[in-house]
């Protein structure tokens, strides 16, 4: 297997990268309307698109032959419109490649398992209940919690009914999207939320635990008893409980762990790093998001939320011969000398190699944008 492992994410979740958006009427060709407020990225704001405008004319009557009533298509697209920024994301996606020492830096960093303790604090009778109900471990629904929308706090801000006719109109994954507004439009006239309220992801996930339309009309739960499943609600108690609900119905056993750290487990997903046995548990994880990486961190993060420590092996040195210590000296020395790599977290991203070019142009270097011991050495 090669030093860098594939992270296959789902369009919708982690990181919930939380957008915001205006909106704009489709009642007729050019219209344009602003309800929600502003401040939010120029591209999610909705434009004027006939072609799109008349998309939804002939979207409307499928709706309707499938149980969609007028009143809620009325009131569903009252306020939506073509999103040019939502089919920019879609079609910019590339499959991408992150160590896994890099990824559990961001999934199981120390903020994430410090607001997680808090958040389990916070919450913990609901998830200890949701645990004797659904056998699902307390500490996994918080961990998917946290990876999902930060405990909350990025739950994403983009109408989804903009979001999914924008897509489904787009045409590239045309029916899986126009599946998705079906079951949107579905969500709407069951009563659970208005469209005005329903909002998400970029690609249409939605709430604390960054449900699909079809997930949510299959596993969603009011455990609040309130006659809605309410997964955008602050408390989050019935996104929670969706999510332990989506687990159980998925197999997990209850009492058994996702599995560990061990010295001679079989996956290894990064060579030289930390080796993990794994259980039936940890192949459920990844009906929530199909990546190893992602199951491990859910499960990492879970023992650490749950009051354990770090992993015990170390990952070896990276490509360029940087041990993480060295990569997050890298990155406070220059921030230190005025080039702001935006956090020392010992993961290269874009914002640590703009910095790194930065400073080789100040230093009349190559510009390469590429970490080293020779330039760790020079700062």
């Amino acid at each position: 297997m090669s030093r860098r492992i594939q992270i296959t994410r789902r369009n919708f979740g982690l990181g919930a990268i939380a957008l915001g958006v205006s909106a704009c009427g489709s009642s007729g060709p050019g219209t344009v309307r602003s309800t929600i407020p502003s401040g939010l990225p120029a591209d999610l704001r909705p434009v004027p698109n006939v072609t799109y405008d008349a998309w939804v004319a002939s979207f409307r009557e499928r709706a309707a032959t499938k149980g969609i009533s007028q009143s809620t298509l009325a009131s569903a697209f009252r306020d939506t419109g073509y999103l040019p920024g939502v089919v920019t994301r879609d079609r910019n996606q590339t499959e991408f490649k992150r160590s896994l020492e890099d990824y559990l830096a961001i999934a199981a960093s120390e903020e994430r398992v410090q607001k997680g303790r808090a958040a389990f604090a916070r919450h913990r009778g609901t998830l200890m209940a949701l645990e004797d109900r659904y056998g699902v471990d307390a500490y996994i629904i918080a961990a998917i919690w946290g990876l999902e929308s930060f405990y909350g706090e990025r739950r994403g801000e983009v109408p989804v009914i903009s979001a999914t006719s924008t897509l489904a109109f787009d045409g590239r994954r045309g029916q899986f999207f126009e599946q998705q507004l079906i079951a949107a439009l579905r969500i709407v006239q069951n009563g659970d939320t208005p469209a005005s309220r329903m909002t998400g992801s970029w690609a249409g996930a939605m709430g604390h635990t960054q449900f699909i339309p079809t997930s949510y009309l299959q596993f969603a739960v009011d455990y609040t008893g309130d006659g809605r499943r309410d997964i955008w609600s602050d408390d989050p108690s019935d996104a929670l409980a969706s999510a332990a609900a989506y687990l159980q119905r998925n197999g997990w056993q209850r009492g058994v762990r996702w599995g560990s750290e061990t010295s001679n487990g079989s996956l290894q997903p990064q060579p030289g790093g930390p080796r993990f046995a794994t259980t039936r548990n940890f192949s459920v994880i990844k009906r929530y998001n199909n990546s190893d990486a992602y199951a491990i961190g859910v499960g990492h993060l879970s023992d650490r939320i749950r009051g354990g420590g770090p992993l015990r092996t170390a990952f070896p040195p990276d490509a360029n011969g940087l041990t993480k210590a060295d990569r997050v000296r890298l990155q406070k020395r220059l921030t230190a000398r005025g080039f702001d790599t935006q956090g020392a977290d010992g993961v290269i991203g874009r914002d640590t190699e703009a910095a790194i070019r930065a400073y080789q142009e100040s230093r009349g270097l190559p510009v390469t944008g590429t970490p080293s011991q020779g330039l760790l050495q020079s700062l």
